[in-house]
């Protein structure tokens, strides 16, 4: 039996321009999205926008032109970007929607019937570009305490929520259901919040200074403010955005995604506000972390907001959608920096997935005639059992833990997801198809191999396709496979060895080219980037200055082709990697030279990780005399790029066998 699923993401100002805040919180409801439609569920994803307010009608002004038509106007920068980032969100609301704005309407006028609503003199500290009032315990130094820009002295009357009655309850509530605010964090951090005493809710603003909002049914001076308009799209979209209203069928919401900053706004204000009309609570709310740049909080006057429409032109949109979800844990902050983007590229995606579909399509093509050959299950031994039971319990247990809605572990369901893929890597290493392919008595095992490292690729199909629907598609093509992903192909059991043997694979292109760093700008992804046009004067005359200066390049002692011939170079993959005990530069390697194994230290302990190299296909000098290295011996030399510092290893794409020559 399904059962409904429905998630949303804040709807965002229309006047804001996206960035890589607006893009995280979409792509990790896109995914839970999509993972509960594989399960079966009846799921609905919205999303939307935020379009009322005065910095709108101010912009509008400037520009000429109404509100409506200023909006309709910025919309699209939201739809396209959506389309590229390969959103699946069943609705898109926008308040300024006629069904939105009945159902705000008909919510003001209950609570103002029940007399929950009220009209009251207020003096307080108004700050214009946040649109809002502040106390004045909150204003330091006459600025606002969000944006820091100066506030100004405002007396008016405006209605105001009696929020103040319903605090002990919402305290009730969030101590009954643990489940309710998350990360845990959070829900403490609200429990404090509402320590103190909970004011009531100024909702409106007079038409005198914002006539761009929703009109007060009880009072035609005036409009709603933010609260009672953008906080109900989360269910005045059900009335209108399915294909019959759904009210019934999907509220209370299974959970809503938001950032920390407006945490309060919705576990205290709509839940209070839910609390009045008698509707129910969401089931959870979930507050994530921000992204910084450099450690810096993202801000168009530092000219430091990333545009997620030029990373996704630079680097594609499944290796930002991997980056942004497996970078940090979900519910903490993280910094953005292409160099950390081009190494999960690199690392976890070229050399891992990336590597895994080519070598095994490779394989296939070379020693089984290009179709999937039947496994002999009574040769299984322990890493053919070991590659099963981590194949199954990863789509059976792993992934449904790491993503209920209470929990959401992005960053731990794809570490889960890539232990299979190194697992996978390390089988194919260990059983060494190429080695079996020279003895015809051991056939029947190469087959097994194969089907084995070809399922387990299937299984990782299935586990991606939240995450990484078009590199999924791409895997599913290369496969050979027919996955329709849109329907729910996880709601039955996946049981390993449903690979059809005789499907037909097909090597396509690289599912994550390698990235070279030397080609990236530093600046394409940023939206704007202060420039000192002073300070770039300097930069080029001071280039210029030294290019005159500088001596001409002394000319490098030259070999004859004979010296370098006397250099054994071998292609190598990498088994295993472990760090030198008491070095934080020295990785040992047992290195695949084909005919043989070795041991290798490098000096490459800085820039990789040990668990990044297995499975890599590297470049080694196989004729140098064995060194001893903080007491463990080297039996070679790895290939590697830089000066001082290690740059990268060289490293080869192509699914070459172990031991042959470079030349």
């Amino acid at each position: 039996m399904t059962q409904p699923f429905y998630i949303t993401t804040p709807i965002y100002y229309v006047n804001d321009v996206p960035h890589i805040g607006h893009a995280y919180t979409t792509i990790a409801a896109d995914v839970l999205a999509r993972f509960r439609r594989l399960h079966g569920d009846d799921v609905f994803f919205l999303t939307g926008l935020d379009e009322h307010g005065q910095k709108v009608q101010q912009a509008a002004a400037k520009a000429n032109i109404s509100p409506q038509a200023h909006c309709d106007r910025l919309t699209p920068q939201f739809k396209n970007l959506w389309g590229k980032l390969m959103m699946s969100h069943d609705g898109f609301i926008r308040t300024t929607d006629p069904q939105h704005q009945t159902v705000v309407q008909g919510f003001l006028q209950t609570l103002y019937d029940k007399d929950l609503i009220y009209r009251a003199e207020y003096t307080g500290w108004y700050c214009t570009f946040d649109e809002r009032f502040w106390t004045e315990k909150d204003v330091e130094g006459g600025l606002c305490p969000d944006c820091k820009r100066p506030v100004e002295q405002l007396s008016e009357s405006n209605y105001f929520f009696r929020m103040s009655q319903y605090q002990d309850r919402l305290k009730a509530h969030i101590n009954d259901h643990p489940e309710f605010i998350r990360p845990v964090s959070r829900r403490n951090e609200i429990l404090g919040f509402l320590e103190k005493p909970l004011e009531d809710l100024s909702i409106s603003r007079p038409k005198s200074r914002l006539t761009w909002g929703i009109e007060l049914p009880f009072d035609a001076d005036y409009v709603t403010y933010v609260w009672f308009d953008a906080l109900t799209n989360y269910v005045s979209a059900l009335d209108y955005l399915p294909p019959s209203p759904s009210r019934d069928r999907y509220w209370p919401a299974t959970v809503h995604l938001v950032g920390k900053d407006i945490l309060t706004t919705h576990a205290v204000y709509w839940s209070t506000m839910l609390m009045a009309l008698e509707l129910p609570l969401p089931q959870t709310i979930f507050a994530h972390g921000w992204w910084t740049v450099g450690g810096e909080k993202m801000s168009k006057s530092r000219g430091n907001v990333v545009n997620p429409n030029s990373v996704v032109d630079e680097f594609g949109v499944d290796a930002f959608r991997y980056f942004l979800l497996r970078e940090v844990p979900f519910g903490q902050d993280g910094d953005y920096s292409q160099e950390a983007l081009i190494g999960r590229n690199n690392s976890d995606l070229a050399n891992g997935l990336g590597n895994l579909l080519s070598r095994t399509v490779t394989l296939i093509q070379r020693f089984a005639n290009s179709t999937i050959p039947a496994p002999v299950r009574s040769t299984e031994d322990e890493l053919d059992r070991e590659l099963q039971t981590e194949a199954q319990t990863l789509l059976q247990t792993t992934l449904p833990h790491h993503l209920s809605p209470e929990r959401i572990e992005f960053n731990r369901a794809l570490e889960s997801i890539w232990g299979l893929v190194q697992l996978g890597n390390q089988y194919i290493d260990k059983t060494a198809p190429w080695v079996l392919a020279k003895d015809p008595a051991k056939q029947e095992r190469l087959h097994t191999v194969l089907y084995n490292a070809a399922e387990t690729l299937r299984i990782l199909c299935l586990a991606n396709a939240a995450f990484m629907p078009s590199t999924a598609q791409n895997m599913n093509e290369q496969l050979g496979l027919s996955l329709d992903f849109s329907r729910p192909l996880l709601s039955q059991k996946i049981t390993w060895g449903d690979l059809a043997i005789g499907t037909t694979v097909q090597k396509g292109q690289a599912l994550f080219p390698r990235i070279d760093v030397t080609t990236v700008k530093n600046e394409k992804n940023v939206i704007s980037q202060e420039v000192n046009p002073a300070k770039q004067k300097s930069s080029k005359s001071s280039n210029e200055e030294t290019s005159k200066n500088s001596p001409e390049t002394p000319t490098e002692e030259q070999i004859s082709i004979e010296d370098f011939m006397k250099v054994q170079l071998k292609v190598g993959k990498v088994l295993e990697a472990e760090r030198v005990p008491k070095s934080n530069k020295l990785l040992k390697l047992q290195v695949d030279l084909g005919s043989e194994r070795r041991q290798i230290v490098a000096g490459i302990g800085k820039k990789y990780e040990p668990d990044h190299l297995v499975g890599q296909t590297i470049v080694v000098v196989a004729n140098l005399k064995p060194a001893n290295l903080m007491g463990v011996e080297s039996q070679g030399m790895v290939l590697a790029a830089g000066d001082k510092e290690v740059g990268g290893i060289i490293t080869i794409k192509e699914d070459i066998l172990p031991g042959t020559h470079v030349k």
